[in-house]
């Protein structure tokens, strides 16, 4: 299989692009004012200590969900493509495509492949498709969310030229 589980090297590795799909502020800031909102309401009923407490318990579950949730990292490496912890080959990279917002909305819809690898995120509206060429992978596609989807496809398919032009046999200059 092309795609494997295996921890990135530790700075062996040129990154060409790395992107890291934190959660926005717009959802700190709604769970501050919902943790205020629930300190208020258990204070007046059960008083400043479990207010307090409660306010505190949903900051720090929220904070480390978000954290959590948030940490993805996409990287475009010399020798393969990282997403969170899966990554692939660029000998097995067939195609990229850069899908604007209408676009994204369809194909992680309707026209989904139930066999692809998502890393999809509610706040991101644009995506980048990478076709899988590898014959012994289920995986049709890999579909990823970006704030930069166009950086993100332009790096991919730069990294395939170059893959390419490795990988072809060198050509033949004396003539016969």
């Amino acid at each position: 299989m092309s795609a494997s589980q295996q921890q990135p090297p530790s700075g062996a590795e040129r990154s060409f692009y790395t992107e890291r799909l934190w959660v926005p502020i717009g959802w700190w800031v709604l769970t501050i004012l919902f943790a205020l909102s629930l300190l208020v309401a258990v204070l007046f009923y059960l008083g400043p200590w479990f207010g307090v407490g409660a306010g505190l318990l949903v900051m720090v579950v929220m904070g480390a969900a978000f954290l959590r949730y948030g940490r993805e990292q996409i990287r475009v490496e010399s020798d393969r493509l990282w997403v969170g912890a899966a990554n692939i080959e660029w000998s097995y990279v067939g195609d990229v495509q850069f899908l604007d917002e209408p676009a994204t909305r369809l194909r992680r819809g309707r026209d989904s492949d139930a066999r692809a690898y998502l890393v999809l995120r509610p706040y991101l509206r644009q995506a980048v498709e990478v076709t899988i060429a590898d014959q012994n992978d289920p995986t049709p596609y890999w579909l990823i969310n970006s704030r930069a989807p166009q950086g993100l496809a332009a790096a991919i398919s730069a990294r395939i030229a170059e893959h390419h032009q490795e990988m072809s046999p060198p050509r033949d200059t004396f003539e016969s």
